[in-house]
């Protein structure tokens, strides 16, 4: 028989929901009520889900839902025959108590059928279940729904009865439930469904919402409620007014996905307007005006034609007044007080330089176990001072420890005070006050660089020197107090500082090892840390590892190259691209096969530190072809590895596979003879060890 079908809107009206979190919200609320519907078989494969979401309502619309789920066949486990059953085929006791727990008796053993269960041979009971009905169905899938919610912080608050408490994100009102025209009969939250619902605070036609169905929902809110109901619908809109109203004023917005996000989560009829504040708080850098508007205002500064800031910005209103000045120059009443406190900050902390402040550090501590700001000043100093020295010499050392000392002190500045996210970037404006070289002045700013994932590296010299020191420093200094990420938990972002590290070596082709630059580290702590130099690496050879299967490499490339540890990390790239080569080879799947064959007698030799090939002892004729073949490669592969031309060298290493391969075939490895026995480990070596000069090959090996 065939389910009547029609359309399920779900809507749950509540109080302004915190915006950042809105459209999580929305999306796992729709998702998880849609999946548990399809689940108990009352939502079909052709079903769709749309789901909503408003500073005041989640709702998700599903079409194609049946009023009953079809009857479904199962079998039900019982027990094994051999148990379930005696001699003569009787149900035991056994199988009597297992068919009473489940509602049956013995007048259906003549249906249990048996079927192999694992090692053993099962009673089944065959049976029909009948299908859920759409009411208990859907409060099913509600409660999940609001179980599963990533609510962020849980409001207690009392129902109407001024007694019960609820628990939830934010006090509901109101609770949708209709399919096609009726209203399905399920409670949520001390609520009821019904079909009442609420428009637009303000330009709704009435109070009150009667929706008409559930196919109606979007448009009726929209028409008689005044709501775009779907968030991506309005972040749509927005955007369309925001670029709009910006190319009229020959202007562009700023672009901030995530201030877009939470504008979206604001409004349910967006209206951009465009507003202006006075040109003399222009003086004031422009990312502390673009902070403050977007911070504390949500608004959208406007950028000119060369990306600077003006003195025009559009706001996103939740109302369409015939006349908007009133809401215009209230905004820009609002905004003036904010960008009049950035103005003061600024204007203050130039009254003293970022020198001056340095004592200051000394009274903020950084960490208990690893003292003050000022005491992490100088460790970052004395370990930009030696990179410096390696990168440049003495010029760079003296500027690398230079900025590294003044690169903290913007903490103590008003501004950054209350805007923690200009540190660094006021930094810079503040040494170009005191007279700084513009180098310095931008290395305090990108000592902080890469900050997340995709960003910019340090622009010069300097500032690579004084960013790897402040990264080393902080893995170094939290590692050596066992401040290890576990899991999820990174609490001092230490993933991401040793991603830093990666890049700047690896993208800026730096000469520097990475156990030099964890030896510069560790000592300028004295004896208040553990050692972590073994761990540390690891974490970042890990990173490392993350980053490269980012980028295409295989598990097997990647293992190949990072299972030897170079500790020059800026030639990892070229290693790779000479592994990926060499596998292309039709040489080298034997040659890897060979590799880890020689990997292995070489673990089980007594004699691992060897000595060098004798010639007088090479008896065969298949071994004496192989060293010559040796002392040939290496002859022409050697300068290429010494070169860098890491490619070139591994093709080279391609001639080797025929007398490897016949050097196998014939020759007895393991000799008797210990002295030959020797010999032939130390050919196998010296093989070994040309060949894995890169790459460990063997793990190229199927």
């Amino acid at each position: 028989m065939t389910m009547r079908t029609a359309s399920l809107l779900v809507e749950l009206f509540v109080e302004e929901l915190p915006p950042k979190s809105l459209q999580k919200l929305g999306s796992a609320f729709g998702e998880v009520l849609f999946a548990s519907l399809q689940t108990q078989g009352l939502a079909g494969d052709g079903a769709v889900a749309t789901t909503f979401a408003t500073p005041r309502r989640l709702a998700v619309h599903v079409t194609h839902v049946a009023a009953r789920a079809a009857d479904r066949p199962e079998q039900v486990k019982l027990v094994p025959v051999k148990i379930g059953l005696d001699a003569g085929g009787q149900p035991t006791e056994v199988l009597k108590k297992k068919l009473a727990s489940i509602g049956a008796d013995v007048s259906v053993v003549p249906q249990l059928v048996r079927a192999q269960d694992g090692k053993n041979e099962t009673l089944f009971l065959p049976r029909v279940v009948p299908g859920a009905l759409l009411a208990a169905g859907l409060q099913v899938a509600l409660d999940t729904a609001l179980q599963q919610l990533p609510i962020p912080k849980v409001m207690t608050y009392q129902q109407a009865d001024g007694w019960t408490n609820v628990k939830f994100v934010r006090p509901a009102h109101r609770l949708v439930a209709l399919h096609g025209k009726d209203v399905v009969p399920v409670t949520a939250l001390g609520l009821t469904s019904g079909r009442e619902t609420q428009g637009h605070r303000f330009a709704s036609k009435a109070p009150v919402l009667t929706l008409r169905d559930a196919d109606g929902y979007e448009a009726q809110l929209r028409d008689d409620g005044a709501v775009v109901a779907s968030f991506a619908e309005r972040r749509a809109d927005i955007e369309r007014q925001l670029q709009a109203k910006a190319q009229a004023e020959g202007l562009t917005p700023i672009a901030d996905p995530a201030l877009l996000d939470e504008v979206t989560a604001l409004v349910e009829r967006p209206n951009v307007l465009l507003c202006q504040f006075e040109p003399e708080f222009l003086a004031v850098p422009q990312e502390c005006l673009i902070l403050t508007m977007k911070l504390n205002q949500k608004y959208f500064p406007l950028l000119d034609a060369h990306g600077k800031l003006t003195n025009r910005f559009l706001l996103v209103s939740n109302i369409h007044p015939a006349d908007a000045s009133a809401v215009v120059s209230g905004n820009e009443r609002v905004v003036r007080p904010r960008l009049a406190d950035a103005k003061f900050f600024f204007d203050q902390d130039r009254k003293k330089t970022l020198a001056s402040r340095l004592p200051g550090l000394g009274k903020v501590v950084y960490h208990n176990r690893l003292g003050t700001q000022g005491e992490r000043v100088e460790r970052v100093g004395a370990i930009a001072r030696r990179i410096g020295n390696v990168l440049e010499g003495p010029a760079l050392a003296e500027a690398a420890e230079h900025t590294a000392r003044l690169a903290k002190a913007d903490l103590l500045t008003e501004m950054v005070g209350e805007f923690p996210e200009l540190q660094g970037t006021m930094g810079r404006y503040y040494a170009q006050n005191d007279g700084e070289s513009q180098e310095i002045a931008f290395a305090i700013e990108d000592h902080y660089k890469p900050r997340f994932q995709g960003d910019a590296l340090p622009r010069s010299l300097t500032g690579i020197a004084v960013a790897l020191a402040d990264k080393l420093e902080t893995l170094v200094g939290l590692f050596g107090i066992g401040q290890v990420p576990t899991g999820d938990k990174d609490p001092f972002a230490l993933r991401r500082h040793a991603l830093g590290v990666v890049r700047m070596l690896v993208e800026r082709e730096l000469p520097l090892r990475l156990d030099q630059l964890i030896g510069f580290a560790v000592p300028a702590f004295g004896a208040s840390i553990q050692d972590p130099t073994a761990a540390l690496s690891e974490f970042v050879f890990d990173r490392l590892a993350s980053q490269l299967k980012e980028q295409g490499y295989t598990a097997q490339e990647i293992d190949a190259v990072l299972s030897l540890r170079p500790q020059q990390l800026a030639e990892v790239p070229k290693r790779l691209a000479a592994v990926r080569a060499f596998a292309a080879l039709p040489e080298a799947a034997s040659l890897a096969a060979a590799n880890k064959r020689i990997g292995n007698i070489l673990k089980k030799s007594e004699s691992a530190a060897g000595g060098a090939v004798q010639e007088r002892l090479l008896q065969d004729a298949k071994e004496q072809a192989l060293f010559a073949a040796l002392r040939r490669v290496a002859k022409s592969a050697t300068p290429k590895f010494d070169a860098g031309d890491y490619q070139a060298a591994l093709t080279e290493c391609a001639a080797l596979k025929a007398p490897v391969d016949a050097f196998f075939d014939t020759v007895m490895v393991n000799a008797e003879d210990a002295a030959l026995r020797t010999n032939r480990h130390a050919l196998l070596r010296e093989l070994h060890a040309l060949m894995n000069r890169i790459a460990d090959l063997a793990k190229l090996a199927a």
